[in-house]
């Protein structure tokens, strides 16, 4: 049976799109050259990656610029609420106290960490 094309990005491909949250639009040979700090690629594998993200809509590309230009279609916390959201429903059952008793139960949290949650934790309240 045939694999379902994912709009969800792969881990090469978030991470192209890390270096146009950071950097701003870019052309393929400032992606190519960020990208390979983190993952050797050749230049034409570059272009072919930046395609497949076009047809999944994980980026824009300026087609009136020479040469194009490339930008992330959707905003980074954007993008982080809708893989959050997906990973809670097909991880969690839909439960996000779960995924927050599992990640706190996982790793550590710092004081500094521990405060922003309960920050937040009392925003939620005041707003119920």
């Amino acid at each position: 049976m045939a694999r379902h094309a994912s709009s969800q990005p792969t881990e090469v491909e978030l991470q192209i799109l890390r270096i146009l949250w950071d950097d701003g639009p870019s052309i393929v040979r400032h992606v190519h050259d960020s990208l390979q700090e983190f993952k050797q690629t050749t230049y034409s594998t570059t272009v072919k990656m930046l395609s497949v993200m076009l047809d999944k809509g994980l980026l824009k590309r300026d087609e009136n610029a020479t040469p194009h230009v490339y930008r992330p279609a959707a905003p980074q916390q954007r993008t982080q609420k809708r893989m959050l959201g997906d990973l809670i429903e097909k991880v969690y059952d839909g439960s996000a106290t779960a995924l927050m008793l599992h990640a706190l139960s996982s790793k550590k949290a710092t004081p500094e960490e521990l405060k922003e949650i309960r920050e937040l934790l009392d925003q939620l309240e005041d707003k119920s």
